[in-house]
């Protein structure tokens, strides 16, 4: 395979520490916490000692001041262990930014430290019954009264949500003004009427708290605003893409996980006599998923370099995220084929995986939506 070119010997040092963390603090514990259907808190707390969240985060805001390298390390040995119950990633690369990039200065000095020790656990709270990669159709508003916003509505399908110490929750604050009326609030665990609803039982990412949050005349006051009031779609746009490429970046690693898991289990496995990876369908099987997963790998690495130098559109992201979450399960899917009857129990990792894979096609934006911000970006004219 391709040397890869983006990383130095620091960034693999770090992988190394990440991988060690791992299999220390994690892989061991996953299964209990799939049970249970979220990880211990304190897991949180040994990255946060561990610097392994918000690492890019300026050492002032408590993280390592390191570039976004180091945080694309941390999602491929995630994705590479298969750790899917882990919501740093969604803390560290899509919450902390927002706070950073949006937020005021005693928001950030208030927030991020706990944020990067894990003190604090953070969540986004976009998706509601009725809207999800629709952003412009979110129902919850956030009145101004005074001094505070009476905030009311609810959110589905939030990642972290269970756990959750603050929330950045979108909202209409001018709901006759559509898309120009959305409003970002920092919505913290305590206030009264903020509710947390059952955790929801997902076909996989069993380990991941996903829970449903209420908010009833929810009094969040002035000073929580997350930057200017009636901004934040522009904001949610201007995230988009690198939250869309993380999906790409784990989306690739897992795919790879897969395909080393498929060739020791081939290599041991016989049937007839003889084992499974001596069959030529076997081994072009392979060979077809290994090829594709590296033309992906090489657009992936791309992508991230335009990350890296402030380049990459959201076009190209949409562009990532669909193709590499759809060559992902296709992939996976072809893994539990080669696995065959063990491919369907859950002690095999192929397993946990086809079931984890499946979302990488919907959050972020689904892959239709993908399709049409591809489709915009070519002149062609948008779905009526």
């Amino acid at each position: 395979m391709l040397d890869r070119t983006l990383f130095t010997s620091d960034h693999e040092m770090f992988r190394d520490s990440v991988r060690k963390f791992l299999e220390n603090e994690v892989v061991p514990f996953h299964d209990a916490w799939e049970e249970q259907g979220y990880v211990d808190r304190e897991v949180w707390r040994k990255a946060g000692a561990q610097g392994l969240l918000c690492p890019t985060m300026p050492e002032q805001y408590g993280g390592s001041g390191v570039d976004k390298l180091y945080s694309v390390v941390l999602m491929e040995e995630v994705a590479r262990v298969n750790a899917t119950g882990l919501g740093f990633g969604l803390h560290s690369e899509i919450v902390a930014p927002y706070i950073l990039h949006y937020g005021s200065e005693e928001q950030k000095t208030k927030l991020l430290p706990k944020l990067a020790s894990g003190e604090l656990i953070g969540a986004i709270a976009m998706s509601e019954p009725a809207a999800g990669s629709d952003l412009q159709g979110v129902k919850t508003t956030a009145i101004r009264r005074d001094d505070h916003y009476l905030l009311n509505g609810s959110k589905t399908f939030i990642t972290n949500g269970w756990h959750a110490d603050v929330v950045i929750t979108v909202a209409k604050t001018n709901p006759s003004a559509g898309a120009k009326g959305t409003s970002l609030l920092l919505v913290e665990r305590g206030m009264p009427g903020f509710e947390k609803g059952k955790r929801l039982k997902k076909v996989g990412l069993k380990a991941q708290d996903t829970s449903e949050l209420f908010f009833n005349d929810v009094k969040v006051p002035i000073e929580n605003l997350l930057g200017n009031e009636n901004e934040g779609f522009i904001y949610l746009m201007q995230e988009l893409p690198w939250e869309r490429l993380q999906i790409a970046i784990s989306a690739i690693e897992s795919a790879q996980a897969a395909i080393d898991w498929t060739v020791d289990y081939t290599r041991d496995r016989k049937v007839f006599g003889t084992t499974v990876a001596s069959y030529q369908n076997t081994r072009f099987k392979l060979a077809e998923m290994q090829t594709e997963v590296q033309i992906g790998r090489v657009f992936v690495d791309h992508c991230i370099a335009l990350l890296v130098e402030k380049r990459l559109d959201t076009s190209t992201a949409s562009m990532a995220k669909y193709w590499c979450s759809d060559l992902q399960c296709k992939v996976i899917d072809e893994c539990v084929q080669l696995h065959g009857g063990y491919g369907y129990m859950w002690e095999y990792p192929i397993a946990r995986a086809y079931a984890d894979a499946r979302v990488q096609r919907i959050y972020g934006g689904t892959n239709e939506i993908m399709k049409e911000v591809i489709t915009r970006s070519m002149g062609l004219p948008a779905t009526k």
